[in-house]
């Protein structure tokens, strides 16, 4: 019989917790004319129950996905290396011709034309069609080339595999069970900080993001795609001498923790402030203001984020959400919104390092770079040959 997950279990407690929140929200309520964006609002929960619902149903459909999607172990892993192979080939050779048409190639530039002369329609539908090609072959490219490293990353890192390696015995007791917890709980620092630092992370994390709201069900938001990336693993551990077991209960008691820490209702818990994560600390991390983006990312402890340098405490009055806010409440845009904008840059990059940036590199890096090229674009826009 299979263990219980404990965060299932914890779905009971989830949800009184949110009716004795909602009770106190009711029972003292916002100034007259005044929102607070701790006060439940119905279309937002809901969005954040449906992603909560989501999270714990996708690993059971993607994961079997994943496996059978693992170059070397399948026809469909294989299938996907050759359909990346071709879209990579098909985007370089569109590439070389779109340059030597840059350069004074067979296809003239809509600006060496006399001013009194258009383009020619021949001309323009010639570098349309490159263009069309090249932008859809190098989404296939870059979008095949990481759902395969995800997907090999994942069988080869589960903590299972590495418990086979182990050149340690597994051992069980107290001990072993707080240095799961303690272990988790670095190992989720730093990828939590990827997730803020990797666009590719990004748009799996950013579904937590992105509510307005700060309440106990905004802890529910979680995301649904968390196995299509490549983070440290947590099978580490495992090769470390943890047993699986254990593995599996701290990362259920690091997910568990996190829930009661989304609230405004807890201004603060004394001295406890200087070493664990706390309303406090979380609600300055779901901060929108500059001063408040990627900071506090720790979990249970906050001692991480103060030993490398990514600790901010909370000051002025948090504005939540994202610096770009969806308004949305449709689980499927809040899942997929940052996915399709990350297609969109690849598509329109003119270079290989630029689209593997988009995907690889930091989101303000991604703005920056998009506000770079954007006046090339126009101006070949305007030129008839973009």
């Amino acid at each position: 019989m299979p263990r219980p997950d404990l965060t299932v279990l914890a779905v009971p407690a989830f949800v009184g917790a949110m009716g004795a929140e909602l009770w106190w929200q009711r029972t003292h309520p916002a100034e007259p004319g005044t929102v607070r964006a701790g006060d439940y609002e119905l279309n937002d929960t809901i969005a954040s129950l449906t992603m909560g619902v989501g999270s714990l149903i996708a690993p059971f459909v993607t994961g079997p996905i994943l496996r059978r999607l693992s170059p070397g172990t399948s026809r469909a892993g294989t299938a996907l290396l050759a359909i990346g192979a071709a879209a990579g080939l098909a985007t370089t050779v569109s590439d070389v011709l779109r340059r030597r048409r840059e350069h004074g190639g067979t296809l003239p530039e809509a600006g060496t034309l006399p001013a009194d002369e258009p383009t020619p329609v021949l001309v323009r539908s010639r570098a349309e069609a490159l263009g069309l090609l090249s932008s859809g072959s190098a989404v296939a490219a870059v979008a095949s080339t990481a759902v395969a490293a995800a997907s090999l990353w994942a069988t080869q890192t589960s903590a299972t595999r590495l418990a086979q390696r182990s050149a340690f015995p597994m051992k069980s007791g107290a001990a072993t069970f707080l240095f799961a917890i303690a272990g988790w709980d670095f190992i989720y620092y730093w990828n939590h900080r990827l997730s803020h630092e990797s666009r590719w992370l990004w748009a799996v994390h950013v579904v937590h993001h992105s509510s307005e709201r700060y309440n106990l069900s905004t802890a529910l938001r979680q995301p649904v795609a968390e196995g299509w990336s490549m983070t440290i693993p947590y099978g580490l551990l495992a090769l470390a001498g943890v047993p699986p077991k254990y593995i599996e209960d701290a990362r259920a008691i690091n997910l568990i923790y996190q829930f009661w820490i989304h609230t405004e209702v807890v201004r603060s818990i004394g001295w406890l402030e200087k070493v664990l994560n706390t309303p406090s600390h979380h609600r300055a991390h779901h901060g929108s203001q500059r001063q408040y983006l990627d900071i506090n990312h720790g979990s249970i402890l906050i001692i991480w984020d103060k030993l490398f340098g990514t600790f901010e405490p909370e000051d002025e009055r948090v504005r939540y959400g994202l610096t770009r806010n969806l308004d949305s409440f449709n689980p499927v845009t809040i899942a997929t919104h940052e996915w399709r904008d990350i297609a969109t840059d690849v598509a329109a990059a003119p270079t290989w390092r630029d689209r593997f940036s988009f995907l690889l590199r930091g989101p303000g890096w991604a703005h920056e770079r998009r506000a770079q090229l954007a006046p090339t674009a126009r101006t070949a826009h305007a030129a008839g040959v973009a």
